[in-house]
């Protein structure tokens, strides 16, 4: 294990911090070295440690022993208060002596405490008014019986009607189909919102915000009042022109979309939105406050938000103040606003009452508008990423950046629970992208290699916990991706909770007949091959011609599984195989299955390849034909009929 020198003469650059050895890097929760993949020891080098620490503001003292949040499980173990009042959520109140519990009765939710005594502490809880959330030991469960459902990148799913990209009409379309086959559900790509400006960032796993929406997935006709504006057809006549390109122009998109857009607000400053609008905007309170006071800066300064001028670069700054009260920060706030609200109008409508499975980003882009809203909370000078594997043999770097643990806590874990609750809102399920980041994220500072990142460790209980709480309010079940490296205690605590795990055709040693109830089943994700690709060898050749290291071994494999558990052979042809693989992963007993559109039209090519930025269209390719077509797939009704168990 690599040593940090403890001298006390030893300094770092800001010279009031001696060089910390390893008992300071885990109460910080920083690991000295990890195990990787293959089972070897890997030692962290000593610059990470350094930049790790530094980014946490790490001292000698060690991290804050005070937390003005404590999670608390219905059933189990109140925390050690001293005596004080209790404030219920629902606006009740009790006093409690030091020491005791709370009634059995007390509903689950976030309680105010408030110590008779300024100043006491006890059991290393906050010395003052302090929130206790009550949560449910476990996540809602799905529906009884097993269900499926479609697994569909939106932006990809373009019917005829759609400008250039799939949008919330054709959601609702799909769900409608999806349901009509048999389907339960349909799990979405992420539809966080991009940072504004005239290119938007493809990638959905890269959002400026997860707490809003993307409004490039707005259906422009259906917006109250657009019917009325002259121009919406010439400008839908060039942007369904744009169906016929295979690759999605979201510049082009989203300057025909905003071109419609701005035109309505500024002819009706609503465009009937009116009093909904206004009960909107308190309703969503400080964080849309921020959010749209983001945005408008944005559109003024560009991105990042670090590039700003002088005064903008806090929230909190008076010149902020004073351009939000501005006529032109009014008005852009309040049409930024008035997008959230048309977003999450035509989501509702097209969830059809929850049949969506949404899905929740990892982490945010840094210049984005969730790291300036609540930038004490994150540690900027890192990204988030993973480490070397038998697929990604140099490690990968997401350019994410992650929350610090430490001040995230001191913050009441107030933008995480923003995060969960929006995610959740219009959603029956909610699907967490690596969900090992409740427990551990990959850290990785700016300018290093992937592979000199080390793990980080993060209040998994807390988070684990209003997780469970806020799937509870919004009654939908909980998925966690899970693929790579997870730790036992992990896995344990995960399912414990409720929490589904993801088990997928190509990874798992085993058939599907022997995978867990407690899991959702698939064949593949958007970062690995489709089934076309795997049998016609397109994506070994498609990964080599964008200078990916192949993992010839793990790509055999797949094949083979495909050979070994469906009885297909090297002459079955692709249509049959394809068949054959989901009506072998219906047979598996897991609680939610997934098909992906994209192995229902064969196609060949994966969403995204991790390891490329411009080798491989990422998050660009459309689905090759339209909704209308795929209602009419014979392969998709023969995928559905084996997941039904026909």
């Amino acid at each position: 294990m690599a040593q940090r020198r403890t001298d006390s003469d030893e300094e770092t650059e800001d010279g009031d911090r001696p060089m910390s050895g390893p008992e300071q890097l885990r109460a910080w929760g920083v690991e000295p070295g990890y195990w990787d993949v293959a089972g070897q020891w890997r030692d962290v080098p000593e610059a990470t440690l350094s930049a790790v620490l530094d980014a946490m503001g790490a001292h000698p003292e060690g991290p804050p022993a005070h937390a003005p949040l404590v999670t608390a499980t219905a059933g189990g173990p109140w925390p050690e208060l001293p005596a004080g009042t209790l404030v219920a959520e629902d606006g009740g109140t009790m006093t409690l002596q030091a020491g005791e519990a709370p009634p059995p009765d007390l509903p689950l939710g976030y309680h105010r405490f408030e110590p008779v005594a300024a100043g006491e502490t006890q059991g290393g809880l906050s010395n003052g008014p302090l929130t206790v959330a009550l949560c449910p030991p476990r996540c809602p469960s799905p529906p009884p019986g097993r269900k499926w459902g479609w697994s569909a990148q939106l932006y990809a799913t373009r019917s005829m009607a759609s400008w250039g990209m799939g949008d919330f009409a054709d959601l609702g379309r799909l769900v409608d189909w999806a349901v009509g086959n048999g389907a339960a559900f349909i799990l979405s790509n992420p539809l966080h919102a991009p940072a504004p400006g005239p290119v938007p960032e493809p990638s959905p796993y890269s959002p400026s915000s997860r707490c809003f929406i993307n409004p490039l997935y707005l259906k422009v006709e259906d917006v109250p009042g657009m019917a009325e504006l002259p121009e919406v057809a010439t400008l839908a006549t060039k942007a369904r022109a744009l169906n016929a390109e295979r690759l999605i122009d979201r510049s082009t998109v989203w300057a025909l979309k905003s071109e419609a857009l701005e035109a309505l607000f500024a002819r009706s400053e609503g465009a009937g939105g009116g009093r909904h609008l206004d009960a909107y905007i308190r309703h969503r309170g400080p964080v849309l406050d921020g959010y749209t006071t983001f945005c408008a800066l944005a559109e003024r300064y560009g991105h990042p938000w670090q590039l700003w001028p002088a005064g903008f670069d806090r929230p909190d700054r008076p010149a902020v103040a004073r351009f939000a009260a501005s006529k032109e920060g009014r008005w852009r706030k309040r049409y930024h606003a008035w997008l959230q609200w048309l977003c999450d109008t035509q989501l509702e409508k097209a969830s059809r009452g929850g049949r969506l499975v949404s899905d929740l980003a990892v982490g945010i882009d840094g210049g984005g508008a969730d790291a300036w809203l609540w930038q004490d909370t994150f540690a900027l000078g890192m990204h988030v990423g993973a480490p070397p594997d038998e697929f990604n043999t140099g490690g990968q770097d997401w350019r994410l950046v992650p929350w610090d643990p430490w001040k995230l806590r001191a913050w009441s874990y107030e933008p995480y629970i923003h995060t969960l609750r929006t995610s959740l809102r219009q959603a029956g399920g909610l699907r967490v992208d690596h969900v090992m980041g409740l427990f551990r994220l990959f850290w990785v500072p700016l300018g290093s290699e992937p592979a000199q990142g080390t793990y980080v460790r993060y209040p998994w209980r807390d988070l684990l916990s209003l997780l469970c709480l806020e799937a509870w309010r919004a009654g939908a079940y909980v998925v966690g991706e899970d693929l790579g490296t997870v730790e036992d205690h992990a896995r344990e605590a995960l399912r414990d909770s409720g929490v589904l795990s993801y088990k997928l055709f190509w990874f798992e040693p085993s058939p599907p007949w022997e995978w867990p109830q407690q899991s959702l089943g698939a064949v593949t994700t958007h970062d690995l091959p489709t089934v076309a690709g795997v049998w016609s060898g397109a994506d070994l050749v498609a990964q080599r011609e964008a200078g990916v290291k192949v993992n010839e071994e793990g790509s055999a494999a797949f094949r083979r599984h495909i050979t070994e558990w469906t009885g297909m052979d090297d002459s079955s042809p692709l249509p049959e195989v394809i068949k054959a693989t989901y009506g072998t992963l219906g047979e598996a007993p897991c609680a939610l299955l997934t098909a992906t559109l994209d192995d229902a039209l064969a196609v060949k090519e994966r969403p995204n390849m991790p390891g490329t930025i411009d080798q491989w269209p990422n998050w660009c390719l459309a689905l090759p034909v339209p909704l209308e077509n795929i209602e009419q797939s014979p392969l998709a009704s023969a995928i559905a009929r084996g997941l039904n168990g026909g």
